[in-house]
């Protein structure tokens, strides 16, 4: 089922929210070609095919979440580069969280959605493209109402927070694959390393652990990333605030 798919079954569909509200899907205007080339060059990037198949028939939609923008251009400068150096927000949450699809490899035919949070810090796999990422929404509206959008935003949050799962010590990462390896070559021993490759939704990691000032690296292009207490700055830096 492609993204437009469920677009299509969403807007016929009879749906309400968990308090019984009922709830509309209205597919918004596709764009034309020139305006998708247009769009690619104010982003930098090519498109995902996944989502070049869709634009032209739908840009985004009203009713379900806060809306949805495939653009990405009403919801604002999103930030986060060091993490999603290519990224178009699709989604929020209304408290200034996102979902964000993750161009980080262009020209692919899907590209990941992940759940990006500011309170508490943390980044969460959602899903794996576009059509994935709406089929859940759907069951949002849907009796019984069960969905991994709700299972990531609501309780895996915090789960990730609290419990730190699945890091990795630069040491543990050498004897790993030749990625992990290549990848801990590059950092020192401050940092944990995060494997996102192949995870189920819902996995992710604290990218704010250490604060504001925490360092966050990304293995180029692969959903494989490292964060780290900022150095000790020493007493003169401290009181020069250099």
């Amino acid at each position: 089922m492609t993204a437009f798919d469920v677009i299509e079954a969403a807007v016929a569909a009879d749906l309400v929210d968990e308090d019984g509200e009922r709830v509309v899907w209205k597919a918004l205007p596709g764009l034309t070609s020139d305006q998708i080339i247009a769009l690619e060059g104010d982003l930098g990037f090519r498109l995902p095919g996944e989502l070049r198949d869709l634009l032209p028939r739908c840009a985004g939609i009203d009713g379900p979440l806060d809306g949805i923008d495939f653009t990405g251009r009403s919801l604002g400068g999103f930030g986060m580069d060091e993490i999603f150096p290519r990224n178009i927000p699709i989604a929020h949450d209304g408290f200034g969280n996102y979902w964000v699809l993750d161009v980080a490899q262009e020209g692919m035919p899907v590209a990941s959605v992940f759940f990006a949070c500011h309170d508490v810090p943390v980044v969460l796999y959602q899903s794996d493209g576009i059509a994935a990422f709406l089929g859940e929404v759907l069951r949002m509206y849907q009796p019984p109402h069960k969905s991994l959008i709700d299972d990531v935003h609501a309780d895996r949050l915090f789960d990730v927070w609290r419990k730190n799962p699945s890091t990795l010590t630069v040491a543990d990462a050498v004897l790993r694959d030749e990625v992990l390896r290549a990848f801990a070559a590059t950092l020192d021993q401050r940092f944990t390393i995060v494997d996102l490759r192949g995870v189920r939704p819902g996995m992710g990691f604290s990218w704010g652990r250490y604060g504001p000032r925490t360092e966050v690296r990304r293995h180029g292009d692969l959903p494989i990333f490292a964060y780290a207490a900022p150095p000790k700055r020493s007493l003169l830096s401290r009181l020069t605030g250099r």
